[in-house]
């Protein structure tokens, strides 16, 4: 749908420019994938970015969508009132918090600081609707300073480079937001151009610099927010012999791009070719520290490795190093504060890291499964049952491209897909669309509960047809009732009534049923409804504080009240909920 150019950057503008954004580098990711050389050549630098914005896109939707249900419930006594959308301080916010909790890779990382630091000033007057040309320019600046700051040891060459071209070429152009961001996209682009003769990896591999084509691509995006017009953006050749769009980075025996970017035994970021010597590992976590704590963090991080990038403030930070000791880089990070969405990726491990198209070293499965799991002892429990996983911790919803990621992993022909979440449905989708157009053949099986999911594992049978499979699984995924007992975080009305902040509540099929004080008593009532229509099957899964009592007196209510009733329970970790019941 055609976006309306936006006057002034209020919060639909950068609601538009995420959305556009997104657009743009979902085009470019390809492309932008096969140029990756630097600091690394793994091929995957377009995927990192566009995950990077994903989330940020999200968590503007997120500030979009509370505001209009508040609007709506305001309407409710008040027919005539009209809802207010959000202000541009909560959106750019949202953007940049998004951008940080999301970011992905060394690009990534560095574009959510230049989002933050644009934020930082777009947000600067609490109660102004929108910002003018002067506080673009201003944002601007202060985000490619910002970025810069970011990085241990700065390179030129890189999207940094692009980033601060881009706010001195804003800087001479007065005017409306429109012209500003025309400037700045055009400054980025010369600059982008010349990446070549600035960093000699770029100039062997005959390829401008993968980070800035993405940043071009975004601010290109916000270009279009202004005008409406779609600029045109750099091609990522830069010099004869190199051949943009095709698949060629580090991971495929190194592959073309990385030998004529560096000498035998040397990376891109003049190093060691990971396996020869190099960092071997990429670490990234979200750390809640203080200032102090993490100005130390810096300092042993940039001992331990190279490609430091620590950003973030406000006692959350995004932390990315590649190093040889994965483990004590985490346990730096533990030091300094409370780490936690760890991720450690072996540049040399074909399995994990994989090339630029997502295709791991060896021949393809026939079928896989690629499940979401709400907790660290789910995801053992669905691994040990051959399952590919991917971990949404509660808030943290997983985006479509980290979807894509995992059936890339999962290195098969034919993969069924248990978003196990009813809010998950449009993102799974998307990522099945994905999958298929890269010629995997993907079933999306629509389980609303991790228990549905583990009915439908259960029955999973790869060498039978796909589609006998996939009707199997969606059957048994159909006849599992499931429900979850929580603790309300607000008061709020209920289809059992109005509940209170810190009540238990159990929900049955996704509407809660029962409203009460203690768990046990809860979990007993809601299990006793489910079991109401019978069942033969009942599945426990405790989340973490929950007490093994609870599954102990629910195991003793089944054997006592319920015969031929088998019961089974599993510890699932931190998945928000206290506890999950499945019954089939």
């Amino acid at each position: 749908m055609a976006q309306v150019p936006q006057t002034f950057f209020d919060a639909l503008a950068v609601r538009a420019w995420c959305g556009l954004a997104l657009e743009a580098l979902g085009r470019a990711r390809e492309e932008i994938d096969a140029i990756n050389v630097y600091p690394v050549a793994d091929g995957d630098t377009g995927t990192n970015l566009y995950l990077t914005v994903e989330s940020a896109a999200a968590a503007v939707e997120a500030v979009f969508a509370g505001h209009e249900a508040g609007g709506a419930a305001r309407s409710a006594g008040n027919p005539g009132g009209v809802a207010e959308g959000p202000t541009l301080a909560e959106a750019v916010r949202a953007m940049a918090h998004g951008a940080l909790i999301g970011a992905r890779g060394n690009s990534g990382t560095i574009l959510a600081q230049l989002l933050r630091g644009m934020a930082q000033v777009l947000a600067g007057e609490e109660t102004a609707v929108h910002a003018d040309g002067q506080r673009l320019r201003l944002a601007l600046r202060h985000a490619a300073d910002s970025a810069r700051r970011a990085v241990a040891h700065p390179a030129e060459g890189t999207v940094l480079t692009v980033a601060s071209a881009a706010a001195e070429a804003a800087d001479g152009a007065p005017g409306d937001c429109g012209t500003v961001a025309r400037a700045a996209y055009e400054g980025a682009r010369a600059a982008l151009a010349a990446t070549p003769g600035q960093l000699a990896v770029l100039r062997r591999a005959g390829v401008v610099d993968a980070g800035g084509r993405g940043l071009v691509a975004v601010l290109a995006a916000l270009v279009e927010t202004f005008t409406g017009e779609t600029p045109r953006v750099l091609p990522a050749v830069a010099v004869d012999g190199a051949v943009a769009g095709e698949r060629r980075a580090c991971g495929e025996a190194r592959g073309d791009l990385a030998r004529a970017a560096a000498g035998p035994g040397e990376c891109a970021d003049g190093g060691s070719v990971p396996g020869s010597g190099g960092p071997a590992f990429e670490v990234i976590y979200l750390l809640e520290a203080d200032d102090a704590a993490v100005a130390r963090l810096r300092e042993r991080l940039d001992g331990l490795g190279d490609s430091l990038v620590v950003v973030g403030g406000d006692g959350l930070w995004n932390v990315h190093v590649h190093v040889d000791d994965a483990g004590a880089a985490v346990e730096a990070g533990v030091e300094a504060g409370r780490p936690y969405r760890i991720r450690i990726t072996h540049f040399g491990a074909g399995d994990v890291h994989t090339t630029g198209a997502g295709r791991s070293l060896g021949e393809r499965a026939q079928r896989a499964v690629v499940a979401v799991v709400p907790g660290e002892g789910l995801a053992g429990l669905y691994a040990e049952a051959g399952a590919t996983t991917v971990l949404a911790r509660p808030g943290e919803p997983p985006a479509s491209g980290e979807l894509v990621q995992a059936v890339r992993r999962a290195h098969a022909r034919e993969v069924v897909l248990l978003p196990n979440d009813e809010d998950l449905r449009h993102t799974a989708a998307a990522a099945a669309e994905q999958a298929r157009t890269e010629g995997v053949r993907v079933a999306l099986i629509p389980t609303r509960s991790a228990v549905q999911g583990i009915a439908a594992l259960a029955v999973h049978e790869p060498e039978r047809r796909f589609d006998e499979d996939v009707v199997a699984m969606t059957s048994a995924a159909g006849a599992t009732r499931y429900a979850e007992v929580t603790v309300a975080e607000h008061q709020s009305w209920t289809m059992a009534g109005i509940c209170q902040a810190g009540d238990v509540l159990g929900l049955i099929d996704g509407d809660v049923a029962v409203i009460g004080q203690d768990l046990t008593a809860v979990a007993e009532a809601v299990l006793d409804r489910m079991l109401a229509a019978g069942g033969e099957m009942v599945t426990l899964v405790l989340g973490d504080g929950t007490p093994e009592a609870v599954a102990d007196r629910l195991e003793a209510r089944v054997r006592e009240g319920y015969l031929a009733v088998d019961t089974v329970a599993y510890h699932g970790g931190r998945q928000g909920a206290l506890l999950l019941i499945g019954v089939e």
